[in-house]
């Protein structure tokens, strides 16, 4: 399993202990730190669409008309935190954000 987040996100963390819970291989990357491949976000993108992008974040507010008409795709790759977090990739399942259905589904 991985998640994929941001290591001072309080979600993030609260996700990654109940997911090594689960599964004590569950690796984290850190997507702004760490980096995120143009694979990865096509995939979560084709999976989740507009909701991979968190317009409610403090990066997205301070972007101007401009930017925020950019593809997606550059634009998160070029701002990793507009990222909603955290993705989970579990066998290839994937899941986005951390809500008590999601954390049902990692809990023994």
């Amino acid at each position: 399993m991985t998640l994929y987040g941001l290591k001072n996100c309080d979600t993030c963390r609260k996700a990654l202990k109940v997911c090594r819970a689960f599964d004590d291989e569950t690796t984290f990357v850190d997507v702004r730190a760490d980096g995120i491949s143009r694979a990865d976000l096509e995939r979560f993108y084709g999976a989740f669409g507009a909701a991979l992008l968190n317009t409610r974040s403090t990066t997205w507010r301070g972007l101007d008309d401009a930017e925020r008409t950019r593809d997606p795709i550059d634009l998160l790759m070029a701002h990793p935190a507009l990222m909603k977090r955290p993705v989970i990739d579990h066998d290839g399942d994937l899941t986005l954000g951390w809500g008590a259905d999601v954390a049902a589904k990692f809990t023994a």
